[in-house]
This record gives structure tokens, C-alpha cells and sequence, in this order.
């Protein structure tokens, strides 16, 4: 998979709120209303990570959530974060 150009990202990411560009990774910070309800969304986002095969870095303390994506293999982002950037808020979204 090809590493997406600066504005190819930027253009993304307009719709995806929230999300940001930032040391060739697509980033975001979640809160919720607990350590409960973050680590049952964190599970969630790890079943469709597992149906994607893209597997992000990220961040838990106690009711937060930082979450990065980035394709290794291409040195920076790709459609691939993209897609899974979109997955990770339709999973949001239904919390």
C-alpha cells in the first residue's frame, strides 16, 4: 500500500473530525465517561482492528484514549488509517 501524500491526507481528514496529522501518523483523543466505557470501546475497536488487519498505537489512562495510525510498512499513512480512522468513529458514534 502506498503512503498517502500531505494533502491526500489533509483532504481525508476533513472528514473525519478531530482527527489530526502529526509525525507521519493520523491521530485522535477520545474521553469517556469512565475506565469502563473506554476499555469497552478499546475492545470493540480491537475486534474490527483484528477484521482489518491494522493494528493502531495507542494510549489508555483511565478514561481517555489516544489512539495513532500509521502503516509501518509504507513510512507514513495510508488508506489503510484512513479506512480504520472511519471505523473507529462509526464505533465511537454508537457508544
Amino acid at each position: 500500500m502506498k503512503k498517502l501524500h500531505t494533502q491526500e491526507i489533509e483532504d481525508a481528514l476533513k472528514d473525519l473530525s478531530g482527527w489530526t496529522l502529526k509525525d507521519e501518523t493520523i491521530q485522535k483523543s477520545f474521553t469517556f465517561g469512565d475506565f469502563k466505557e473506554a476499555f469497552s470501546v478499546m475492545t470493540h475497536i480491537a475486534f474490527e482492528c483484528e477484521k482489518q488487519n491494522h493494528h493502531p498505537n495507542w494510549e489508555n489512562v483511565y478514561n481517555s484514549l489516544n489512539i495513532q495510525l500509521s502503516t509501518h510498512d509504507a513510512g507514513g499513512v495510508t488508506q489503510k488509517d484512513i479506512d480504520l480512522a472511519k471505523s473507529i468513529e462509526e464505533i465511537v458514534g454508537k457508544r
